[in-house]
């Protein structure tokens, strides 16, 4: 795969570990609040983020980078969180069949979103799988 396409493969990739994180979420939150399941989720990843990058060598001074970079990335972290205790909420009252769908629909945003902020134009195709996303989100969710 040429590094053109690499996204697609770690894309792929995201989203086969998404699936997992749903199935194994919604068995792991039975009888546990969704909100402590979701600290001890995060403090999991930090631990293992933490050997990654140190493994790697790709540790370095925190306070080198810019502060643009900062507060773009303490926004990100902050809405990492919240969807986070927002999907193990949403898990935990419903169906992961049903949850997962409707938290993809994050797709249907970040293209609006790509497209007010960072001026990123989809073709008219681009738009038209990204309305029959959403219509499949709805579909999935409010089956019978």
């Amino acid at each position: 795969m040429n590094t053109s396409n690499g996204w697609f493969y770690w894309a792929c990739l995201s989203a086969i570990f998404a699936a997992f994180t749903a199935i194994f979420a919604k068995i792991g939150i039975r009888n546990v609040d969704s909100d402590f399941a979701t600290l001890i989720r995060t403090a999991i990843i930090l631990v293992v983020l933490i050997c990654f990058v140190w493994f790697t060598g790709k540790m370095k001074t925190p306070s080198a980078l810019p502060a643009k970079t900062w507060t773009f990335l303490i926004l990100s972290a902050l809405a990492t969180g919240a969807s986070w205790i927002c999907y193990f909420r949403a898990l935990q009252i419903g169906d992961a069949s049903k949850v997962a769908p409707v938290d993809k629909m994050s797709l249907v945003f970040v293209a609006v979103f790509a497209f007010v902020f960072l001026e990123e134009r989809p073709s008219l195709q681009e738009w038209l799988g990204i309305g029959m996303v959403a219509g499949g989100v709805l579909v999935l969710a409010f089956k019978r």
